[in-house]
């Protein structure tokens, strides 16, 4: 590619996509198991199959395909396997909403249709992600791309349960679950939402109704639920209760008799001290029925209807018998106090929004104390290392106190578990291929969504095959995630992972490492640019492809990149990504200036050939590149980001092409090849460096400034590691300071910015800068002093050894009348806020009760007006 080949302008949306699917086309991003470069592999986290790409998975995405980047043109192997989640929940929702619209139910189709409805459904949605995942410019290997419900993933499945549950891990038990009334199904803690509400808190008494005979008051939020109660709690010291432990009370709508107990969990100081026990519908009831020995019924059916009860709430909505189990008491006069409103936490399904209900139910279960206890162990050993550090302290907590895991879900679309029921009650659980007993039903339940995602690093490398991409990917490299996914999907990773790898299946068991990933990268949210989460009811979310539309891919990318740090959340707003826009932008011009004044890679002069700027612009490369290199390889993209944004924006652009200029223009063809060459040999590395960030301008650019095949497979920069020419530093830094000094004068006094000046310089041979004159004039815009000379102005400038002093003749340049108007107004209202700050900073009430937060930024604003005084007082002795 020639220099004639770049556009005019940067046009993003005229060249990303098909620069990708040139890079598709080409290969770069297919994995070859055979190959003998040292493996680099990720998984990508599999985003729901009904869904699409949100600012949290594109700011993901874009950290994955940064680091496979990089690893790429570092030598390596590299796969990058993409695939999507089957979303039980989510897609089976989807797809009743969609039959109740055509007025049939599932109930209606039958199981088998109704999966293959799920099916239709889900060929139809699925290819949504995946151009999403194009646009954004994802290097994954398409080839490889993988569905939890694949052949291969459903093998994986059956396999991992079945050696589970021969080795006892698994098991059934009637358990309380959080239970989806809506839905039908038992749900996961990560699929309920905890959301303060208005309720009532209610209070009744059981026993008589007379104060002077025996009886106790309870409270309780959920009035229908005292249809289960089965005790009434009181802690052993409340003396109140001593003498009615053991009593038993009539229940007021039952024929059953409700004791009271003594249990520590209940606290004397809430309420009465006294607690009804419903163990069928409470967590902490459930716990106290268990150590008590409480009967406990079910009060509910599986949609929140009250049944079996034998009273008049039988076929009442749990909401309506609140309402009316409260007016039965009422009349009976057992009704102490009512409050309201009474604000308090209640859990909701994540997929509908309704109030979930704990229900007592038989479910299946993960014994997870030895996996929880591996999966810890992996990380204090140093197998799976976490980044952040500070990150490993909730992953102990986590768990090391994790509660067995119920996974079945009662719905259709899923892994159905492999279990089948004998006539005669028989249970068994048949290996992969093999045919259950005749006459054998099998369970109705299908998996938890998370035990398919658990075995994502291995099973969609092939195991239990041995595959050749086992052989050379697994343990994957790292696992790129959010933190406030650790506990549910990255806690059940690592217990199958260092489950599976000590069994002797496809060879796992001979690995040095048994885990699924050597690092764990953990990332956190994106907020919007007031720092506030992102949310649909918020209304601030923000769609990640309305930026690669708007601004292009690499502006969303590095925008991305450029707030990320491990376990750090990011704000971003349109700022941000005009911002980076604008930098691609700066970064196609730059390049282009280049090009068109000869830039080209090639080798360089010797460096006493070299200039002073020259060997300057080149050491600072050098110092930013390792930089660089080190924010990648610790995951500190914002680091790595700043010191190739600044470096691109402020030294390269701002001051080399500037000092680059005089030295082409300078006459002399020897220097103006070699800044051509120094051109060429300090945007290329920095090109490649930027580009696991911004691969779409980085690769146009770098192509035609090299002729190189494409970026994606160019080499990795690196650092030289040369010792820094101190003396080209201060030269440089002496240089910029002299010259912006003066551009401030210049604009102090209003002069143009192209606006020409005479000048006459004392004090530069001194400063080392007597050849540098040509810069001076060419960055300050001025000329050299001639006959006649007057300056009307005078600065001052103190470099690192010496003040170099400028006369500068303004005359006929400023109208200086105007400018000593101008300077008196802005100097009264620094005035006035230096009376206000001053005022502020003196009053010891203030400074008594105002946050030391508050009191700083106001010695702040006393400074700078402080400053602004003297500056403007300076300006109006110079302008007489």
């Amino acid at each position: 590619m020639t220099n004639e080949a770049l556009p005019k302008s940067w046009i993003p949306a005229e060249h990303e996509d098909g620069l990708y699917q040139s890079w598709v086309d080409a290969g770069y991003f297919t994995a070859d198991a055979s190959s003998d470069k040292p493996p680099f592999s990720i998984v990508i986290p599999p985003p729901n199959v009904n869904g699409s790409l949100h600012m949290g998975h594109a700011y993901e995405h874009v950290l994955m395909d940064a680091l496979t980047r990089r690893r790429r043109m570092q030598g390596y192997e590299v796969l990058w396997l993409p695939g999507m989640d089957h979303a039980a929940i989510a897609m089976q929702t989807m797809v009743e909403r969609k039959l109740a619209d055509e007025g049939v139910t599932r109930d209606d189709l039958g199981r088998e249709a109704f999966i293959e409805r799920v099916w239709q459904e889900k060929a139809a949605i699925s290819g949504t992600i995946g151009s999403q995942m194009r646009k954004l410019g994802d290097g994954v290997d398409w080839s490889r791309e993988r569905f939890t419900m694949d052949e291969g993933l459903s093998t994986a499945v059956h396999t991992v349960f079945k050696q589970m549950f021969d080795d006892g891990l698994i098991y059934q038990a009637e358990r309380l679950v959080n239970w989806s009334p809506v839905l039908r199904t038992a749900i996961s803690d990560i699929e309920v939402n905890y959301a303060d509400v208005e309720g009532e808190l209610v209070s009744f008494r059981y026993g008589a109704m007379s104060d002077d005979e025996p009886h106790i008051v309870v409270a309780t939020t959920r009035m229908e639920t005292m249809l289960g109660d089965t005790a009434i709690a009181v802690h052993p010291d409340d003396e109140r209760y001593r003498d009615l432990v053991g009593v038993e009370f009539e229940h007021p709508f039952l024929d059953r008799k409700v004791p009271v107990v003594v249990d520590d969990y209940v606290d004397p100081e809430f309420g009465s001290g006294a607690v009804k026990i419903t163990p069928a519908h409470d967590p902490n009831d459930f716990a106290i029925g268990q150590r008590h020995g409480l009967a406990m019924p079910t009060i509910m059916d599986e949609t929140g209807v009250i049944t079996d009860t034998g009273t008049q709430f039988d076929g009442m909505d749990r909401f309506e018998a609140r309402v009316k189990v409260r007016e039965a008491l009422a009349e009976q006069g057992r009704i102490v106090k009512e409050v309201r409103p009474y604000l308090h936490s209640v859990g909701h399904s994540e997929r509908t929004g309704e109030p979930i209900e704990p229900r007592l139910s038989m479910q299946w279960w993960v014994n997870v104390e030895p996996l929880a206890k591996s999966a810890g162990d992996a990380v204090r050993n140093g197998d799976t290392v976490i980044h952040p550090t500070s990150m490993e302290s909730r992953w102990f907590g986590w768990v090391d106190d994790m509660h067995d895991w119920c996974i079945s879900r009662q719905l259709w679309w899923g892994h159905r578990i492999p279990i089948w029921y004998g006539p005669d009650g028989e249970v068994v659980c048949p290996a992969p291929g093999e045919a259950p007993p005749e006459g054998y039903t099998q369970e109705t339940d299908v998996l938890d969504t998370w035990f398919s995602s658990g075995l994502w690093p291995f099973s969609t490398l092939g195991w239990p095959t041995d595959t050749a991409d086992l052989q050379k990917f697994y343990p994957t490299s790292v696992l790129v995630t959010g933190y406030d996914i650790l506990f549910f999907w990255v806690a059940r990773m690592m217990m199958f992972g260092t489950y599976v790898g000590a069994k002797d299946v496809a060879g796992l068991a001979d690995r040095e490492a048994k885990v699924p990933f050597g690092s764990l990268f953990l990332h956190g949210l994106v907020r919007d640019e007031h720092g506030r989460k992102m949310s649909k009811s918020k209304g601030n979310g923000i769609d990640p492809l309305d930026w690669v539309e708007r601004f292009g891919a690499d502006a969303l990318r590095f925008t991305l990149a450029r707030g990320a740090n491990p376990g750090s959340d990011i704000s971003v707003g349109e700022d941000h990504a005009s911002s980076s826009r604008n930098f691609a932008t700066k970064l196609f011009n730059a390049t282009k200036f280049a090009l068109m004044n000869g830039a080209k890679v090639g080798d360089l002069p010797p460096r006493d050939q070299l200039t002073v700027a020259d060997r300057w612009i080149l050491d600072r490369l050098d110092e930013v590149l390792a930089e660089a290199d080190s924010g990648f390889e610790s995951y500190e993209f914002s680091k790595a980001c700043e010191a190739l944004y600044h470096f691109a924006w402020d030294e390269v652009c701002d001051w080399y092409l500037e000092l680059a200029k005089v030295q082409i223009n300078s006459g002399d063809q020897a220097r103006a090849d070699a800044t051509a060459l120094v051109l060429g040999n300090v945007l290329d590395p920095l090109l490649r460096a930027l580009s696991p960030v911004i691969p779409f301008v980085t690769e146009t650019l770098w192509k035609a400034l090299t002729g190189g095949e494409s970026v994606v497979v160019a080499p990795w920069p690196q650092a030289a590691g040369a010792t820094v020419d101190a003396v080209a530093r201060t030269h440089i830094e002496d240089l910029q300071k002299l010259i912006t000094e003066v551009r401030r004068f210049r604009s102090d006094q209003g002069l143009a910015p192209n606006q020409r000046v005479s000048a006459e310089l004392e004090g530069t041979d001194a400063a080392g800068l007597g050849q540098s004159r040509a810069y001076i004039d060419s960055l300050a815009k001025l000329d050299t002093a001639g006959d006649g000379f007057t300056a009307t102005a005078t600065i001052e400038v103190r470099l690192s050894s010496t003040t170099v002093v400028v006369r500068i003749d303004t005359s006929g340049s400023v109208d200086v009348e105007a400018e000593k108007r101008r300077a008196a107004k802005d100097l009264a209202v620094a005035e006035k806020e230096l009376a206000q700050t001053s005022g502020k900073l003196g009053n010891e009430q203030f400074l008594s009760k105002a946050p030391d937060h508050v009191v700083d930024k106001i010695r702040a604003r006393q400074k700078l007006a402080q400053e602004e005084i003297e500056r403007l007082t300076a300006k109006l002795d110079s302008l007489g």
